[in-house]
């Protein structure tokens, strides 16, 4: 099924199929992704069984707002602070510590959480209609196969899954920037893309990203890819 990333009925559709533990294919700034509530460890474990990936590698969960870590993170350190109030929405993804019995099956077991506010006007408008239905984040890796590319289009995506998954999506292309993924290890902040550790530490001086209006006007073509029940 298709759903446009333009049609706000459409978007509100996707959210209510998230809301009951079924799959999303949905454009960010940098990659399609493949999502479900990530508050349910069952819908979680069908992008693994859809994927093909290990159950314990984590899962990033995309939030619609900074207001939403609080839901995922034990705390937020003042310099991941700084990083959410720079960077997003964007693509940064931050590792924090995780809340006890929150989101075990998207973090893959483990006491950390990678959370993301993607800057995609659909991928906005789609995690903010997920909030209104009470699910204030959605894990979603990138939309392929364990281990091959990430998709930057629908057709991407479609060629992926085809009738296993989806039954059909429409061509669109996204950003494909390299996702930033910081942390703090050591007293060390890591990052796993393009924002080198001048930007990241000296965050005051890097232009944030913008959509324009040709940029609104061009998501048209993306897609909110909605898949089949996927068995258990």
């Amino acid at each position: 099924m298709i759903l446009s990333g333009i049609d706000p009925q459409a978007i509100e559709d996707a959210a209510r199929r998230i809301r009951a533990g079924e799959l999303v294919g949905f454009p960010t700034e940098t990659v399609y992704g493949l999502g479900a509530d990530a508050s349910s460890d069952n819908a979680v474990a069908g992008i693994f069984a859809a994927k093909g990936r290990p159950s314990d590698h984590p899962l990033i969960v995309h939030v619609a707002s900074a207001r939403q870590v609080s839901d995922y993170a034990r705390e937020v350190p003042a310099f991941a602070q700084r990083l959410i109030d720079t960077f997003w929405p964007g693509p940064l993804t931050v590792i924090l510590l995780r809340k006890d019995g929150v989101a075990a099956a998207a973090a893959g077991g483990q006491n950390s959480i990678g959370l993301r506010c993607p800057a995609h006007p659909v991928a906005l408008a789609f995690l903010k209609a997920c909030l209104q239905l009470s699910v204030s984040g959605v894990a979603g890796p990138s939309a392929n196969r364990f281990g091959r590319v990430s998709p930057t289009t629908a057709e991407h995506v479609a060629g992926e899954f085809g009738d296993d998954l989806l039954d059909r999506v429409e061509i669109g292309r996204v950003g494909g920037q390299v996702e930033q993924l910081c942390t703090r290890r050591a007293d060390r902040l890591t990052d796993g893309g393009g924002l080198v550790a001048a930007e990241v530490v000296h965050h005051d001086d890097v232009a944030r990203p913008q959509f324009g209006d040709q940029d609104l006007l061009d998501v048209g073509s993306e897609a909110l890819a909605v898949d089949r029940p996927v068995d258990d």
